[in-house]
């Protein structure tokens, strides 16, 4: 079998997001069919100076979870940027 191809990606330094389609086959009211369902991987890439290698980290989602991912990277962006505590420096 065929691995499943990305339906689009998108990269930003060494974040990237991918969608994908994926098919399962299931039993309905006694009928077997074939549905579609979209998920969604972010992936964030670096070097491991120490041993020469790439190495990564993946997160893969479903649609419904994307929305809440969105509230809290936006919670995690206004406690970076807006807290009154800041330390003053931009980490990587």
């Amino acid at each position: 079998m065929v691995g499943n191809l990305p339906i689009k990606k998108w990269r930003a330094g060494s974040i990237e997001g991918v969608v994908w389609s994926n098919k399962r086959n299931i039993e309905r009211d006694g009928e077997k069919m074939e549905v579609e369902f979209k998920t969604v991987t972010l992936r964030r890439s670096w070097k491991d100076r120490d041993q020469n290698i790439w190495r990564d980290e993946k997160l893969n989602l479903r649609k419904q979870d994307i929305p809440k991912l969105m509230v809290i990277l936006n919670k995690m962006q206004e406690e970076l940027f807006l807290s009154q505590s800041e330390g003053g420096g931009d980490d990587e």
